[in-house]
């Protein structure tokens, strides 16, 4: 049979497993999902209702369209927004009760100006990322009519995959000395990285993110998740190359022997970085294959000199078990992060649900 269309598999039971071993992991804290860009990529009307099902009540989006989408999966849940409200979102929480992290003391005014009925926002501040959030003195300017109007404070470590990295007891301290300054809150410091650096880190809510969907969060650390994405793509054709030719474009690759060569159909078009020229690989039976030339937006070449039982309209294997959008990041100079949202974005592969 004859291919052209790559295949995504997601692993929705993988996606699950992964939340019940976080949500254990920190289970002291209510276990929040994070499914803004879309799920990671993935799709949030297939990734809420996976974990609607193992009991996720909370999600935290970043922007209230996304909120919109979440909120049509879960109609009871605690929907939060991390970029906060503006004059441009406003009928999108009121519609959908939306809950707003509040990062500036003009954002809080506009929030006073514009509350919404049985919603407390959550309070973001600034211990050391130096990203968005009040510092001490905007909380030194708010009253206590002012703090009694939000639930939870939050802020967001900057170098959680590091555990000895001194950032982390830096910024623990910095938010505990601020949380001295509003008592009566519940707090929220970690996302998936914190969640391994102990119940102090943890605090009542942790925000479970790229770990929940298969990533390692730390390079240092043996990944305990199940890879939560499998990519594989058809091989459109195979032809033999003679010694001193060039492939790709920019005539970047010039053979230095004759080869046999593979065109797989899949590019930089469905997420692939172009940074995996000569530095990519592939899979047919555990055998690795190396890519060669620059990747094209719909297609890639690779080296298939020696590969057994390879034939055209077979699949490869861009991403398995033993092969992660961790590792193709490393191949390419990045982080899976990357690799996984621009993967997601695609919207050009047959998808597969696997529950």
């Amino acid at each position: 049979m004859i291919y052209s269309q790559s295949v995504l598999t997601i692993d929705l039971s993988a996606l699950k497993e992964n939340y019940l071993f976080l949500k254990q992991t920190a289970k002291e804290s209510i276990a929040a999902a994070v499914v803004k860009n879309n799920a990671y990529g993935l799709g949030i009307e297939r990734v809420v209702p996976a974990l609607l099902d193992v009991g996720c009540n909370d999600f935290f989006v970043a922007l209230a369209c996304e909120g919109e989408r979440v909120r049509k999966q879960a109609p009871n849940a605690n929907i939060y927004v991390l970029q906060g409200i503006g004059d441009d979102s406003l009928k999108l929480f009121q519609n959908n009760h939306l809950t707003p992290v509040i990062s500036t003391p003009e954002m809080f005014k506009f929030w006073m100006e514009n509350k919404i009925e049985d919603i407390k926002p959550i309070l973001n501040i600034e211990t050391g990322l130096n990203r968005l959030g009040f510092r001490k003195k905007d909380i030194e300017a708010l009253s206590q009519e002012d703090k009694n109007e939000f639930a939870y404070l939050l802020s967001h470590l900057s170098c959680a995959d590091e555990p000895y990295h001194f950032m982390n007891k830096h910024q623990i301290e910095t938010f505990d000395e601020m949380k001295k300054m509003l008592p009566h809150l519940n707090a929220t410091l970690s996302a998936s990285d914190g969640v391994f650096l102990g119940e102090n880190f943890q605090k009542d809510m942790v925000r479970l993110g790229a770990a929940m969907y298969g990533l390692n969060t730390a390079p240092d650390r043996k990944n305990k998740m199940r890879a939560v994405v499998h990519l594989k793509a058809p091989v459109l054709q195979i032809v033999d190359v003679s010694e001193g030719e060039y492939i790709g474009y920019g005539a970047s690759y010039k053979t230095k022997k004759q080869m046999k060569i593979a065109i797989v159909s899949i590019g930089y078009a469905d997420g692939l970085p172009r940074s995996l020229m000569g530095r990519g690989r592939v899979f047919f039976e555990e055998q690795e294959i190396r890519l060669v030339g620059r990747l094209s937006m719909d297609n890639l070449m690779c080296d298939v000199t020696g590969i057994k039982d390879l034939k055209e309209g077979v699949f490869v294997d861009i991403l398995n078990d033993h092969y992660t959008v961790d590792d193709m990041g490393c191949d390419a100079g990045t982080i899976g992060y990357e690799i996984l949202n621009g993967i997601g974005k695609s919207g050009r592969f047959q998808i597969i649900e696997k529950k």
